[in-house]
C-alpha cells in the first residue's frame, strides 16, 4: 500500500487518493479501546517494515506517504484515526507536516509535534462519504 499511496499521490493528487483510501476503508466493526491498542502496535509496526522496504529501493517515505497508509490501515483494522496536518514557518519558507491521532493523542511522531505544528482546527476528511 505505501507503493501504491507513493505513486498515486503523484499521479491523482492528495485529494483524490485520500478519497480511493477512505472507500477501501474499515472493513472490520470498530475496535474497543482495549483492543485499539495491540492493533495500533501492530499497525505502526507494518508501516515501519514498510519504510524499511522503500529505504531498500532507495527511496525516502515522506511524512504524508506514511501518514495516509497509517491511517487508512488503523481504519481497516477499525481503528478510528485522523489525519492532520500542520504547517510552520522556517525563515521565508512554508513547511508541512502530516501525523495521525487517535483521540487527541498522536501516533508514530514526537508528542511535541502539535507545538511545532500549527494544525487545521479539524482533521483531513476525505472527499465524499466515508464508507462504513
Amino acid at each position: 500500500m505505501l507503493l501504491f499511496t507513493i505513486l498515486a499521490l503523484r499521479l491523482v493528487g492528495f485529494r483524490r487518493w485520500h478519497a480511493v483510501l477512505a472507500r477501501w476503508g474499515p472493513t472490520e466493526e470498530p475496535a474497543s479501546d482495549q483492543e485499539a491498542d495491540p492493533l495500533l502496535r501492530q499497525a505502526c509496526a507494518t508501516v515501519r517494515r514498510g519504510i524499511g522496504v522503500a529505504a531498500l529501493g532507495a527511496y525516502r517515505v515522506n511524512c504524508l506517504e506514511r501518514s495516509l497508509v497509517l491511517w487508512w490501515l488503523l481504519g481497516r483494522l477499525g481503528v478510528e484515526s485522523d489525519l492532520r496536518i500542520g504547517v510552520h514557518r522556517e525563515g521565508d519558507r512554508l513547511a508541512a507536516h502530516a501525523w495521525v491521532e487517535r483521540g487527541g493523542l498522536v501516533l508514530h511522531e514526537a508528542d511535541d509535534v502539535r507545538e511545532r505544528f500549527a494544525t487545521f482546527d479539524h482533521a483531513i476528511l476525505p472527499l465524499g462519504p466515508r464508507r462504513r
